[in-house]
Order: C-alpha cells, then sequence, then structure tokens
C-alpha cells in the first residue's frame, strides 16, 4: 500500500486517524475504543473476548450478545475507513489494516527502546565531554536523534497519561507514561554525554517539576549542573529531592543520587570526578540494589553470589508484566507484586530479579519472611540468608558496620543504617 493511502492513527495527542492528508472522522466512545484497541496491536489479531473487554469495561454496560454488537461496530468502522481497514479472522478476531510505525504509540515505543539500546550499548557511566555522565562507548549522538524523535511524538506532555488510551487499556496507559519519563531522562543523559549540558538541565528540570521523586531524573540534572559549574545549585537540588522523597516515600536517596551529593564534599572538582551509573533501587517486593561497579567491602559477599531457585521451565506468557517491572525499576526505588493467592506472584518476581541479577555486585538474594513474626527479626532473617547463624549472627554486626549488608540489615531491623544494601529479594 503507497504511502498516501495508509491508515495512520495518533493515540498521544488528539485523537486522530488519518489516511493520506485526510482526517476520518470515527463518531462514538465505542467506535474509538474499537479503533484504540486495534491500532495499539500494530496489525495484529486481537482476540474477540479483548475487544469486547475493551469496549464495554463495565459489567453493567455489556450486550446481551457481544459477538453481534462487536461485529455491528466493526461493520460501522468498516463504513467510516473503508471496507478494507478491518480484517475478520478466521479465530474470531479482528486487526486493523494498519503499520506499526503508523501508530504513533508503537513507533514511540520503538524509537524509545533503539535510544536506550545506542545509549546503553557499552555504557559505563563515564564523564561526558561537557563533564556529565553519560554513555562512554556507545553512541550518544544516534541515540539523541532517536529519543528527541520519541519525545518528540509526546508534545509538551511527556509523563501523561494519553487520555484515549487511558479509557480504554488503563495499564497500558500507565507503562507508557512511565515510558515517556525514562525516555526523557534518557535523552538528557545521551545529552550531557555530548556536551549539552544546559539542554539536559533544561529538560530535566521540566521532568522534575512534574515528578519531583525521580531520582534518575535528579541524579543526571545535578551531573547536568555540575557540568555549568553549578555546584551549589546540584548540593541546593540535592536537599530537596531528598525532602520529597522522606515526605512522600518515606525513604532515603538511592546510592547514585547520595554519590553525586558527596563528591564535591570529598573534591574539589565535582565535574571531574566520575559518577556511579545512575541505577534504580526498588523491591518485588523488596529489592535494593547496590551499584555493580562499587568497590568490594570487607564482609561484603562476592558478586556473582545469589540463591534465586533455578527455574525448572520458562516463565510462559508473562513478557508484558516482566516488561513492566523492568520499567518500574528503571524509574523507580519500590516495586511491590501484588495479586491474588496462587497468582504467580513470587515466580514473576524471581524471574525479574534473576533477569537483572549482573547488574548488582553482591548478586540477587531471595529471603522467606514467612517466618518471621517481629519486625526487629528481619535482619537476623537477612544475615542468615546469607549464611550467618548463631554466633555469627553477634559477631556480624560490628564486621559489617558500614557496609552495604550491615546498613540494608539494620534498616530492616528499625536500627541506624550504614548506607544502601546489596540486591535482597523479599519473600512475604
Amino acid at each position: 500500500m503507497n504511502g498516501e493511502g495508509r491508515l495512520r492513527v495518533t493515540l498521544l495527542d488528539d485523537f486522530r486517524v488519518c489516511r493520506g492528508g485526510t482526517t476520518l472522522p470515527v463518531p462514538g466512545a465505542r467506535l474509538r475504543a474499537l479503533v484504540v484497541r486495534l491500532a495499539l496491536a500494530g496489525g495484529r489479531e486481537v482476540e474477540r473476548s479483548g475487544l469486547v473487554d475493551a469496549i464495554w469495561a463495565e459489567p453493567e454496560d455489556l450486550p446481551a450478545d457481544p459477538a453481534h454488537a462487536l461485529q455491528a461496530l466493526v461493520s460501522r468502522l468498516r463504513r467510516t475507513l473503508g471496507p478494507a481497514s478491518v480484517d475478520a479472522r478466521p479465530t474470531g478476531g479482528y486487526r486493523l489494516a494498519v503499520e506499526p510505525a503508523d501508530v504513533d504509540v508503537l513507533r514511540f515505543e520503538r524509537l524509545a527502546a533503539e535510544g536506550r539500546d545506542r545509549l546503553r550499548a557499552g555504557a559505563g557511566g563515564g564523564v561526558g565531554a561537557g563533564g556529565g555522565v553519560g554513555a562512554d562507548t556507545g553512541d550518544p549522538a544516534a541515540a539523541a536523534a532517536l529519543l528527541g524523535e520519541a519525545v518528540a511524538l509526546w508534545g509538551d506532555r511527556p509523563g501523561t497519561e494519553p487520555v484515549v488510551v487511558a479509557a480504554v487499556v488503563p495499564a497500558v496507559a500507565v507503562r507508557l507514561a512511565r515510558a515517556s519519563t525514562e525516555a526523557v531522562a534518557d535523552l538528557a543523559d545521551a545529552e550531557l554525554a555530548l556536551g549539552r549540558a544546559e539542554a539536559a538541565a533544561a529538560r530535566l528540570a521540566a521532568l522534575l517539576a512534574e515528578h519531583p521523586v525521580h531520582e534518575r531524573a535528579a541524579a543526571l540534572l545535578m551531573d547536568a549542573l555540575a557540568a555549568q559549574g553549578r555546584q551549589g545549585e546540584a548540593l541546593a537540588l540535592y536537599e530537596r529531592v531528598r525532602g520529597h522523597l522522606a515526605d512522600v516515600l518515606g525513604a532515603d536517596p538511592g546510592t547514585a543520587l547520595s554519590e553525586r551529593h558527596l563528591r564535591p564534599l570529598r573534591v574539589p572538582a565535582f565535574a571531574s570526578a566520575p559518577a556511579p551509573p545512575v541505577t534504580a533501587t526498588a523491591t518485588a517486593t523488596a529489592i535494593v540494589p547496590a551499584p555493580a561497579e562499587a568497590p568490594a567491602t570487607a564482609g561484603a559477599t562476592r558478586a556473582g553470589r545469589g540463591n534465586l531457585p533455578a527455574p525448572l521451565t520458562g516463565l510462559i506468557g508473562r513478557d508484558d508484566d516482566l516488561a513492566r517491572i523492568g520499567t518500574l525499576l528503571d524509574s523507580g526505588r519500590l516495586v511491590t507484586v501484588t495479586g491474588p493467592g496462587g497468582a504467580g506472584k513470587t515466580r514473576l518476581a524471581v524471574e525479574a530479579a534473576r533477569l537483572r541479577r549482573h547488574a548488582y555486585r553482591d548478586g540477587v538474594w531471595l529471603i522467606d519472611l514467612a517466618s518471621v513474626t517481629e519486625p526487629t527479626e528481619v535482619g537476623a532473617a537477612l544475615l542468615a540468608t546469607i549464611g550467618l547463624r548463631g554466633p555469627a549472627l553477634f559477631e556480624a554486626s560490628a564486621r559489617l558496620r558500614g557496609t552495604p549488608v550491615g546498613g540494608l540489615a539494620g534498616g530492616l531491623a528499625g536500627g541506624p543504617t550504614g548506607g544502601p544494601g546489596p540486591a535482597r529479594l523479599v519473600n512475604r
């Protein structure tokens, strides 16, 4: 099909369906919901049940004969968009005759993913040309081009759930909003690597104004400010973000942000000191990672260790859930997997942790708290999991004080912490 006759669907901005230069009317909320759900599939078949659930989300709105009502809606859509616009599949589903590149949501996801891959290919958290932190062996110029195009699709509203998508598939809208904030941070990271500290600072300041507890954006903004010689503003930013984290999440800043705060206090030239990579801390139901590049400390476990159970089979049908957890881990310090008993929460959390195990110096550990009845016993459970039992529990306190493991154990036990700890997966 030639470019002029191709169907194009806009979902991130005002809802639009175009063919060539002509905007096609799609009247009615249910007809628009049908287009949204089909467009998100990018030309792939959508099962009848999936369409019915998207169009009639509330049980009281469900028609007596959903299949017949759906068929009637498809007929209306064909009259609006053209008879060949919607195909009925032999399995009972339908597909919209549209290319993934012609749906702005799918184009954004592709551009953002390609840009992130270019940025992180060989990235080691080195200092960019302007003194900021960026990819040192990746391709920041190509990344900036791809990410700039991706972010531009959101106009001036990155981080906002697309209204038309939220009305039909709310979970997808939440995922897209989070992905857009990460794309903005990735773009700023690429700009820092290219020496464009001023542009990165403006972009990150706007992002933080809407998302004041986004630690990665704050850490990158501190880099951008430092690259311009604005160390005082960088330190003031840290204090503001620390206050927001305490008020909103009841948490302290993570490792990457804390290191950026300590750096100017250790060395005079803030911009010349390499920064640790910006990593997220999270749990599922509790992951607190340590940076993979941090130097080993006495009493800390060796790299590559962990106790995650080996999977006996592959995890089937949970790719979307794993991708969503990965996105959340990139943007936040805490991820909680919830659901009814038997839904596979632990299996999903363990698999998500296993996929990221190489990112953490001390590995990823599963801690079973089923037998823990008192908050003060949590720290002991952690130490027992890593192999300290009996008298060693008491001896470990002095030996691990000030190390990541000691800090995590103290924090979980409600005592003083010595700093962020290694990755630990807590099973409740």
